[in-house]
């Protein structure tokens, strides 16, 4: 996850000075977005059964991936 101080921001004001919009390198974009997607998929999985860690090697060579 990225820190949000490490941002390349540039803000759109209003006639009052007020931050109304922020303007910030694509690519900066994209991380914060997936990163945003991330936190879902951890959300969701939250209450899901974990697994040791050897269970997870044993399913892998069953499975063939490993």
């Amino acid at each position: 996850m990225r820190n949000g101080k490490d941002l390349t921001v540039k803000y759109i004001t209003d006639k009052k000075g007020r931050k109304r919009e922020v303007i910030l390198p694509i690519k900066e974009f994209e991380n914060l977005m997936e990163d945003l997607e991330d936190l879902a998929v951890v959300a969701e999985r939250r209450d899901e059964k974990s697994l040791a860690h050897e269970e997870v090697i044993k399913r892998l060579k069953r499975d063939g991936f490993l």
